[in-house]
């Protein structure tokens, strides 16, 4: 007896589930797993279930749009692609996948320094996507500096400093996986820089603390000192929760921020991204765009964080189960979807644009 062919995947749930059929076991852990007992990674899905929306009638409808511009440039909707590394485990394609299903969507992405494949191959393609490039403060400035200038160098029209991860959490799901990047897997930007020196550590000292890898993190200096060495390039940060840092990084000249927790592989036990949006967006008071990330997984999603501060968010883990599933086209098809479903939510709530969203779309703000 033939099985019965599954049904078109409809919402990003289904590619999830797609994708844990696709995958192995260990890369399943690496792509999903979080911090310690994972309990940001939920918090961050159950942040948006606790809000609820709503509904308004009779409003008027008429040449209703996505349209936005997000620091200076014109975008058909407020989605962007979240920095992920190695998206060649889950699709042979890897990211010129993703880039693809961004061009077609007008998606803008977001290329990590933990990329397989070079932007300057990605910028290459006919009729490249809407690119960004996510940096990682290196242990020589000059080696930040040098990636910083190949990325612009190649197109990216930002860099997006991630601050919050000088270290890589405690992901024991991963761990137990035992997982390991295959060997034709690696992150290519980072090729022939400089590693961080470990020191030797005596006994009863700290693996980590006494080790020395904690002596090239970055700091606000290191900001200041990238932002005076790249005076005509659009500059963000990732990784901002802080009302305190959201300040700071405007007094160091950041020209966007992004509210994002890691995806909850970092520390656990941190706030939703969408709770600590809200205060985040006070702080900054409009001076520059707020973008967010973190467990969204539906049209309904956007609109909250939308309605809370954002401009705009980033999808990332959806992106690569879609990929898993069906490369390119699963992955412009997912896009697409979260789109739809924004489009009718905005509309279930009176929204015309996105300028009419804001915390009145929200049953208990």
């Amino acid at each position: 007896m033939n099985a019965q062919p599954l049904p078109p995947p409809l919402c990003a749930q289904d590619y999830a589930d797609l994708a844990r059929e696709r995958l192995d076991a260990a890369t399943w852990a690496w792509l999903e797993s979080g911090g310690a007992d994972e309990i940001t990674v939920r918090t961050n899905r159950d942040a948006y279930a606790g809000v609820r929306l709503r509904s308004r009638v009779l409003r008027p409808l008429a040449g209703a749009h996505t349209r936005l511009d997000l620091d200076g440039h014109a975008l058909a909707h407020p989605i962007l692609i979240a920095p992920m590394a190695w998206h060649g485990l889950v699709h042979p394609d890897a990211e010129q996948a993703t880039a693809l299903a961004a061009a077609a969507t007008g998606t803008p992405f977001i290329v990590s320094a933990q990329s397989g494949t070079p932007v300057e191959t990605l910028a290459a393609l006919p009729g490249p996507p809407h690119l960004w490039f996510q940096l990682y403060a290196q242990t020589r400035r000059e080696d930040t500096l040098a990636l910083a200038r190949r990325a612009v160098d190649a197109g990216a029209r930002a860099l997006v400093l991630t601050v919050d991860a000088p270290v890589n959490g405690v992901r024991n799901a991963e761990q137990r996986s035992g997982f390991h990047p295959p060997s034709h897997i690696r992150s290519v930007h980072l090729d022939g820089l400089s590693p961080a020196k470990a020191r030797p550590t005596l006994p009863g000292g700290s693996p980590l603390f006494d080790s020395g890898l904690l002596d090239a993190a970055p700091t606000w200096d290191d900001v200041a000192w990238l932002r005076a060495q790249l005076p005509g390039t659009r500059l963000w940060l990732k990784g901002i929760l802080d009302p305190d840092d959201a300040r700071a990084a405007i007094g160091h000249g950041i020209d966007g921020l992004i509210v994002s927790n890691h995806g909850g592989r970092c520390l656990d036990t941190l706030p939703a991204t969408l709770d600590a949006l809200p205060g985040v967006a006070q702080a900054v008071d409009g001076r520059v765009p707020i973008l967010m990330d973190g467990g969204i997984r539906r049209g309904t999603d956007i609109l909250k964080a939308l309605a809370l501060g954002a401009q705009g968010v980033l999808i990332g883990r959806p992106v690569l189960h879609a990929l898993a599933a069906g490369g390119a086209p699963a992955a412009a098809h997912l896009i697409q979807v979260l789109r739809g479903e924004l489009e009718v939510a905005m509309t279930l709530t009176g929204c015309r644009t996105l300028a009419d969203i804001g915390p009145d779309v929200l049953w208990d703000r």
